[in-house]
């Protein structure tokens, strides 16, 4: 944030914004995802729910949407698709009948070895290292981090 006289002087130039640079950055990136993702059935969302669950498996539904930054809201419809799919499983814990489970079906566990290839298709398209890469998600990580604590 700018004061006194940075910011009497200051103009509206968009190229200037980091916002919308990491705005139109995630739009590169969902038209680079779409035709690999296309390829596993999944969308964008999808593919994010179930990187999740190959990285931990049996987990509940809040946990996931805390992972993924998703209201249930948004998170459900997701699901409910992807248990369509028959890639995943939602049942109620038995300790807990309020909280849903969510468990990898066999297909869910199946299609982890078809989107393996997604990663180092999507590293070659950032012309980064994969160091370079690591590094600037570290960066936009911190940034989005300090971004929550501020809202």
């Amino acid at each position: 944030m700018t004061t006194g006289k940075a910011a009497a002087g200051a103009t509206l130039k968009l190229d200037d914004f980091l916002c919308f640079a990491v705005y139109t950055a995630g739009h590169a990136f969902n038209r680079l995802y779409k035709p690999l993702l296309d390829a596993l059935g999944l969308t964008y969302p999808q593919y994010l729910a179930m990187v999740a669950l190959w990285e931990k498996d049996d987990r509940t539904v809040g946990e996931l949407g805390e992972q993924l930054f998703l209201e249930s809201n948004t998170l459900t419809p997701l699901l409910k698709r992807l248990e369509g799919m028959e890639l995943v499983a939602r049942v109620r814990d038995k300790a807990d009948e309020r909280q849903v489970r969510l468990r990898l079906t066999a297909a869910g566990k199946a299609l982890r070895a078809k989107a393996e290839t997604v990663p180092p298709c999507v590293l070659d398209a950032t012309g980064m290292t994969a160091a370079e890469a690591q590094a600037l998600t570290g960066a936009v990580t911190s940034l989005r981090d300090t971004l929550l604590r501020k809202g």
